[in-house]
């Protein structure tokens, strides 16, 4: 058995037709099954009894293994940080508790969330990267191990890895969960964000952990009415780094604005309000500078236990002077406060959240330039799953709102589930 819908897992639990401990059993069955492949766990937990009554009673979470949990290890990706044991959990895993979910177990990030890579494969070819730097946390709901999974995002690393995995991905506005006992990278640009099967599962992580409704969850005709589509959205097309965008993402692209067009919304062509690359290259300079301050200590007492990507990137921060930084704080602001007007009267804007497909390899996690600007400006996106390769790898859309209208974003997602009419899969425990 593998883990469905998180709504659909809450409301069976709430009326009865599924037993929580059954939930959890049938989640940790899974993970026997397919974890021996996968990889998607650094660390699983062997709960003996369910969390408390609670909206997430029964619930199985992932939780990305750069965020605290009290009593289980939290490793950061990192040999620096093997066997630590953090006394206290981070502020939304306590949420969790408090919703009364169940932790099964941390899942694989790269080292320190940056670019050195775990041993997560891409459950829909082995030999494909997973992405990150939430590797573990998308291929574990991909897989149908969890309904639901933590990551988190700096640059592209909810958005993509959700995309190669064939799963949604939701980055939420900049600052709208705590990030109390997350290990940080670039505190301008970090993001805890979910992964989820669905556009209607990650809106019901929105009204759990952001907008404070968890009664919203449980009640279907509650829920009818908070999620409630919009009759015909106004989507904004961008093509951003289009000379970058691979055959099979193109065609897929084009396809979907058809589909999307056809069931009632009205497409507007855009362009980026300011040079593409200039906006990719303020997001890499903030993470570097900051990220130099935050693990630069660390790649100076642990060398034998920091990879070269940690050390390159601490380097290339340290070489970032402070007025260029500031000038990459300001233009964050500006990019940010603007994004309605640049808009111009549209609900959300479309692009693509990666060049292609999950590349073939093991040793990188793919290009987060496709997501850097929605991380830069910190706004809301996510990444929808919208189509095949021939070789049977996922491709999927972004989509991204002004700042703070993340339940509007949400509502124009699970529009666009339906608008495009994905054929989902199962991944083989085999």
């Amino acid at each position: 058995m593998d883990i469905n819908s998180l709504l659909g897992m809450i409301w069976d639990v709430q009326t009865g037709h599924m037993q929580p401990e059954a939930a959890i059993a049938a989640a940790m069955a899974r993970a026997e099954a397919v974890e021996p492949w996968l990889h998607a766990f650094r660390h699983m937990a062997k709960p003996a009894r369910c969390g408390h009554p609670g909206p997430l009673l029964g619930v199985p979470l992932g939780i990305k293994d750069i965020i605290a949990t009290a009593g289980m290890p939290t490793e950061n990706g990192s040999p620096v940080f093997a066997g630590h044991v953090p006394e206290t959990d981070a502020w939304i895993v306590s949420k969790i508790k408090e919703f009364g979910g169940t932790v099964l177990g941390k899942t694989v990030t790269t080292e320190f969330a940056w670019r050195h890579p775990g041993p997560t494969v891409n459950p829909w070819n082995r030999t494909h990267t997973p992405g990150g730097s939430s590797s573990g946390s998308a291929a574990a709901v991909a897989a149908g191990i969890v309904p639901l999974a933590l990551g988190t995002q700096t640059l592209g690393s909810i958005v993509r890895p959700a995309a190669f995995n064939g799963v949604v991905g939701y980055k939420p506005s900049f600052g709208a969960i705590s990030r109390d006992g997350v290990h940080p990278l670039a505190g301008s640009l970090d993001h805890i964000g979910f992964f989820t099967r669905n556009a209607a599962d990650a809106a019901a992580a929105f009204a759990l952990f952001i907008d404070a409704k968890p009664d919203v969850v449980t009640s279907r005709v509650a829920w009818d009415g908070y999620i409630s589509p919009l009759a015909a959205p106004r989507l904004a097309v961008l093509r951003s780094l289009w000379d970058r965008v691979e055959a099979e993402q193109r065609q897929n692209f084009e396809a979907q604005l058809v589909a999307l067009r056809a069931a009632g919304a009205v497409l507007t062509e855009i362009e980026s309000p300011e040079d593409a690359w200039l906006i990719v290259e303020h997001c890499n300079l903030m993470l570097a500078y900051e990220a130099a301050r935050i693990c630069g200590e660390i790649v100076e007492t642990f060398p034998d236990k920091t990879s070269a990507k940690l050390k390159a990137l601490v380097t290339a921060g340290r070489a970032v002077s402070e007025s260029r930084y500031r000038e990459t704080l300001a233009a964050q602001q500006r990019l940010r406060a603007g994004m309605g007007n640049w808009l111009d009267g549209c609900d959300a804007v479309i692009s693509v959240p990666a060049a292609g497909a999950a590349p073939r390899g093991l040793e990188e996690t793919g290009d987060g330039s496709f997501c850097a600007a929605w991380t830069f400006f910190g706004v809301p996106c996510l990444t929808i799953p919208s189509g095949w390769t021939a070789e049977g790898l996922p491709l999927g859309l972004q989509l991204a709102a002004p700042f703070e209208r993340d339940l509007l974003l949400l509502r124009i997602a699970t529009w666009a589930e339906k608008a495009i009419s994905f054929q989902e899969r199962r991944i083989s425990a085999i």
